[in-house]
Order: structure tokens, then C-alpha cells, then sequence
């Protein structure tokens, strides 16, 4: 390579504004996921708010940070990590509004939030030509990026629930149920050739049920199978948390495909 393509390549690599996918970021985002859930039911039930107020509040920071997220011009691991937990509050106030006030419950709830998440990948796909996540190089591409997360954080929630409650696992049941299936995807990444776009979505989707029934597990009362901790100081801890990990663990952003292949060539 010479160095004008290697100075090429550098360039198309800051504009992917997401991280590398690697096992950090999945403890990451497995915690933001918890802190969505115990964030949400803080604004929702401990200040009384209701779903619907909880959901308007979220959904302005979310918005906001979506546009400062596609204005920005390189990957900032603050930026984005915000952006996710933001984006698993709004999903936690919603999918509760959607199953519970609107009274179409955990079943009903989930296959919408299903469907509203497949017909975004759907339309993300029939528009740009790809899904992956890898390509997120561009505000049209970033705007599905960022529905698609928000819809499947709402949509974990609901999951989370109908397993817990309508499911009769309880908590720390569903917990098992949903690390067991992402051991699986796991499983399937390592030693499968499975198409790794389809097996990183299904892991983004099954990380979001797993923290909402940890959440779940921290915060809900005794009789409802909860260890009744404070929703603020939950939230407060894992806030902490993910701050030292983002601080610690490195925080590199995911290849540009052109990059990739230019650095092959």
C-alpha cells in the first residue's frame, strides 16, 4: 500500500462513528441495558411520572443526542454510549406505555415491537442494500441505525416481561433463558459460518431482554420476586460502572468496509 492509500484508508476509518464490536462492547451494552431499565422505572414509577411523560422525556434526550450523534464527525465513545442508554430508557418507557396502559399486553406488545422492528431492518435494507453495522458511515444509514437500536431496546423490554410474568419464569429465570441464548449466538459466531450481520442483530436484540429482567430482578419488590433495591441508587451504581468501563476498556470505533479493503489490498 502506499502511503497516499494508506492516508486514504485512515481517513475512511474515522468516519465510522460506531464501536468495534467486541466483547467489551457487549458487557457494555448489557449493563446499559440494566441502567435503561432501572432508569426508566425510576422517571416512570419512583417520581410517578406515568409511561407516557417518562417516554416524551426520554425520547427528547434521545432525539437530541441522535442529531449531535450524526452531526458528529468521528466516533466519541461518551457520545454513543449516552445515545444507547438513552435510546433503552425511551424503549423501557415506551414498550411498559404499549403493553400496559394501552392494554394489549406482553404478547400483544411484543409481536408488534417484532414487526416494527422487522420492517425497519427490512426498509434499511431495501434503501441502503445493507444492514451491517460496519456500515454506518452516513446520517440517512445512521438514522435507520438508531431507529433500528431504539425499536429493538423497546421491543427487549416487552420480551423481558412476557417472559418473566406471562412466561411464569420469574427474573432470574428469564435471565438464565435469554444468557443462554446469547451463549448460543456466541456459540454460532465462533464455529458457524452463519451470516454475521443476522447473528450480531439477534444479539443486539437478546442483550436488551437480559439487562430489563436484571433491571427488573435489582429494583421490584420482594413479593414480586425482586431484591427491592432503590431504583436511583441502582441506576446510580451501573451509571458508574459503565463510566469506569468505558474508561478502561478500549474504546476503538468499528472499519469502514472501504477501509478494510483497501487496507487488504
Amino acid at each position: 500500500m502506499t502511503e497516499a492509500e494508506r492516508q486514504s484508508a485512515e481517513a475512511l476509518e474515522v468516519l465510522s462513528k460506531v464501536p468495534a464490536v467486541t466483547l467489551g462492547f457487549w458487557v457494555v451494552k448489557i449493563l446499559a441495558t440494566t441502567l435503561g431499565e432501572t432508569g426508566g422505572d425510576t422517571v416512570s414509577m419512583t417520581l410517578k411520572l406515568g409511561y407516557l411523560t417518562g417516554t416524551a422525556i426520554f425520547a427528547a434526550i434521545l432525539i437530541l443526542l441522535v442529531i449531535t450523534q450524526v452531526r458528529a464527525r468521528r466516533f466519541h465513545p461518551f457520545l454513543y454510549w449516552a445515545t444507547i442508554i438513552a435510546s433503552t430508557t425511551a424503549g423501557t418507557t415506551l414498550a411498559d406505555y404499549v403493553t400496559r396502559s394501552l392494554g394489549i399486553g406482553y404478547t400483544g406488545g411484543s409481536a408488534l415491537l417484532l414487526t416494527a422492528v422487522l420492517a425497519s431492518l427490512a426498509v434499511w435494507k431495501l434503501t441502503v442494500g445493507s444492514v451491517s453495522s460496519g456500515h454506518i458511515a452516513e446520517p440517512r444509514v445512521e438514522l435507520f441505525y438508531w431507529l433500528t437500536i431504539t425499536l429493538s431496546q423497546t421491543l427487549g423490554t416487552a420480551l423481558g416481561d412476557w417472559t418473566a410474568d406471562t412466561g411464569g419464569l420469574g427474573y432470574l429465570g428469564a435471565a438464565v433463558v435469554f444468557g443462554a441464548l446469547l451463549a448460543v449466538v456466541a456459540g454460532l459466531a465462533l464455529w458457524t459460518r452463519i451470516n454475521r450481520v443476522v447473528l450480531f442483530w439477534a444479539a443486539f436484540i437478546l442483550t436488551r431482554p437480559l439487562g430489563a429482567v436484571v433491571g427488573d430482578f435489582l429494583d421490584k419488590p420482594l413479593d414480586h420476586g425482586g431484591l427491592a433495591l432503590s431504583r436511583p441508587l441502582a441506576s446510580a451504581i451501573l451509571a458508574a460502572v459503565i463510566l469506569v468501563l468505558i474508561l478502561v476498556l478500549p474504546q476503538k470505533s468499528g472499519s469502514h468496509p472501504r477501509a478494510r479493503s483497501q487496507s487488504v489490498a
